[in-house]
């Protein structure tokens, strides 16, 4: 059963850096797309995308791909809510669960392998004060739990 699973979550990867990646689809977009077409991905095809784009380790999101042996890395990191201000790290993940909420995300600049700072947690389950990349934003606690960082 794991194996078939991870099988899917290859698919499904795979699918959406290829999207991504070779035909230019948004990344808010290319979740669902995937969805569609990850049980009907052959083994032949799924070995030709991942060739072409390199043997990848991770999708748009950050989510670990499962190499060819089915065989998938640690998830590390912790979300964005756990960091205390002054700390740094990179976006590794961004959760793909919510278009909107993912659209939003890249409209800020939050991406995988971005450079993040909380400045400033304010009161009360108040929003976040971050540097992401050169400018600085507020995310409220339900966004940044959707963004895993490494330190």
């Amino acid at each position: 059963g794991r194996k078939i699973a991870l099988e899917i979550v290859r698919h499904h990867r795979l699918l959406e850096l290829y999207l991504s990646e070779s035909l230019g689809m948004p990344w808010h977009e290319v979740h669902a797309e995937a969805e569609l077409l990850e049980h009907h991905l052959s083994d032949e095809l799924e070995a030709l995308m991942d060739s072409a784009l390199g043997y990848p380790t991770r999708d748009p999101h950050g989510d670990p791909i499962p190499n060819a042996a089915l065989e998938i890395a640690e998830d590390l990191g912790i979300d964005l809510t756990q960091v205390e201000p002054g700390a740094e790290g990179v976006v590794s993940r961004v959760s793909d669960r919510n278009r909107e909420q993912l659209e939003y995300l890249g409209s800020l600049g939050v991406y995988p392998g971005e450079r993040v700072a909380v400045l400033e947690r304010m009161p009360f389950d108040g929003p976040l004060r971050v540097r992401i990349g050169k400018q600085e934003i507020l995310l409220g606690p339900a966004v940044a739990r959707q963004v895993i960082v490494e330190l």
